[in-house]
């Protein structure tokens, strides 16, 4: 009987999304015909009243269509414009401005025409793919929130895409489970969009196998879900750390990244806390080494991408000096807004910077 069930809503569900997929495309049929119908009244109206409607309004509904209409109906209204357009300008005579403003129509609509392609790839029309994008981008930012942290711990995150884009190939995905905290900076290859949209599947990947998985296992899993992704050259660096919040007890596992870093509010040294292990995806069954460390009072752990600290005339060493001596001056606020200031102040504008601070309050 509850089979039976899940049957007939599975239908309804079907029938509706057919509903609504009959109605999008009858949708887009009418916007072509309106939109032809206004080239039409605006050809005929500028054959008519030259000086008071001219032939560029033509560009106008060309523009809208763009926006609104699928691939193939946005071919048509282009060659449909052009004609018009053709008709009303070379009907007074073969002067080059007017072949001109065909040629303009020609490349107006060529440039609609190839985003259309892109949304027609694909499977959405309009304004739709540019909200995928926005909802995208906006699940990638909430996949990289942190938890609530108990009383005495802080944690800090900021993530400067290359370029001012809001898409970035790093990305931080964390989970608590009891008292362990797991934090993982991603740094995928390329920069800016083209590497944000595997940043999203890795996000999302990734994310998914913090603590399901056992700690010594999280980057193991990682590399293999890359290789079966059968990317050509592409690969990911990760830098995973496990904090136990009651002792202040880590282990740090790296994975081609750049090492963490330790302030030592005791000393007011900075310690590397290097842990060596190879690029994700590179390698059938690679191994990972861990560090052990201890956050006392006053402490801080910072993750951070290779465009904090590396440039062309830089070697990484040299940057995560330069990176210290930045946080060095914000010891004196318990770093305190340090994340959002190291990265305007340190992160590189030609690559993806991120950096996350784990702090342990000098008063809990």
């Amino acid at each position: 009987m509850r089979k039976s069930g899940g049957l007939a809503l599975v239908r309804r569900i079907g029938r509706r999304v057919e509903a609504l997929g009959r109605r999008a495309r009858r949708s887009h049929r009418v916007a072509f015909v309106a939109l032809v119908l206004v080239q039409l009244v605006i050809s005929v109206a500028s054959d008519i009243w030259m000086t008071l409607v001219p032939a560029s309004f033509l560009i106008v509904p060309l523009v809208v269509g763009g926006v609104l209409l699928q691939f193939g109906e946005l071919v048509a209204l282009t060659g449909i414009t052009t004609a018009f357009g053709a008709f009303v300008v070379l009907s007074r005579g073969m002067t080059l401005p007017r072949i001109g403003f065909v040629l303009v129509l020609l490349v107006v609509g060529w440039i609609m025409i190839t985003s259309a392609k892109v949304r027609s790839r694909l499977g959405v029309a309009g304004t739709r793919s540019e909200s995928m994008l926005m909802e995208l981008r906006d699940t990638l930012t909430a996949q990289g929130l942190m938890p609530t942290l108990p009383a005495g711990w802080r944690v800090e995150v900021a993530i400067q895409s290359a370029g001012g884009s809001t898409f970035s190939g790093d990305f931080v995905v964390s989970t608590m489970h009891g008292d362990l905290l797991e934090v993982a900076l991603v740094d995928v290859s390329g920069k800016g969009i083209d590497a944000g949209t595997r940043a999203l599947l890795l996000s999302g990947a990734f994310g998914g196998l913090l603590g399901v998985v056992p700690v010594e296992e999280f980057l193991p899993s990682a590399n293999r879900y890359i290789r079966r992704q059968d990317w050509d050259d592409d690969f990911a660096t990760v830098v995973h750390v496990v904090l136990d919040l009651r002792t202040g007890d880590f282990d740090v596992r790296t994975a081609g990244h750049p090492p963490a870093i330790q302030f030592d509010a005791w000393s007011g040294r900075w310690q590397t806390r290097d842990a060596d292990g190879p690029l994700l995806g590179l390698m059938e069954a690679p191994e990972f080494e861990v560090n052990h460390g201890v956050l006392k009072l006053g402490d801080a752990l910072f993750l951070y991408s290779d465009g904090m600290v590396e440039t062309p005339r830089q070697d990484i060493g040299r940057g995560t000096d330069r990176l210290a001596g930045f946080a060095e001056r914000l010891v004196g606020q318990a770093f305190l807004g340090a994340a959002d200031a190291l990265v305007a102040s340190a992160g590189g504008t030609g690559d993806d910077s991120a950096i996350v601070i784990i702090h342990r309050k000098a008063h809990a």
